[in-house]
């Protein structure tokens, strides 16, 4: 997928960017060589990788230093609802902004 001058300028244009003509050049040849990369990376065949939770596990030995999942915090959902000005079901109301 190769973009054009005509879609870095789109880009631009809805970044609320003012880009030069070599501005906007560069930008299509990084923006180009960004998605062959992503094409490289997107033909490598993975099926059967495990993912790593980090990068670091594939080299060495790496121990989780995982918490107990347990309740840490009182319920104060009452209390932090009680000066709400609309509340139903636990879930505060707000008035309709788009129609």
């Amino acid at each position: 997928m190769a973009l054009t001058r005509d879609d870095v300028s789109r880009m631009a244009q809805l970044a609320r960017l003012e880009l030069s003509a070599a501005e906007e050049a560069a930008m299509l040849e990084q923006l180009n060589g960004f998605f062959r990369i992503v094409e490289q990376m997107s033909a490598v065949d993975t099926r059967g990788v495990e993912p790593l939770y980090t990068p670091l596990a594939a080299v060495q030995e790496v121990a989780l230093r995982l918490r107990e999942d347990v309740v840490s915090e009182r319920d104060e959902r009452a209390a932090n609802q009680a000066s709400a000005p609309a509340v139903q079901d636990g879930l505060y109301l707000v008035p309709r902004v788009i129609e």
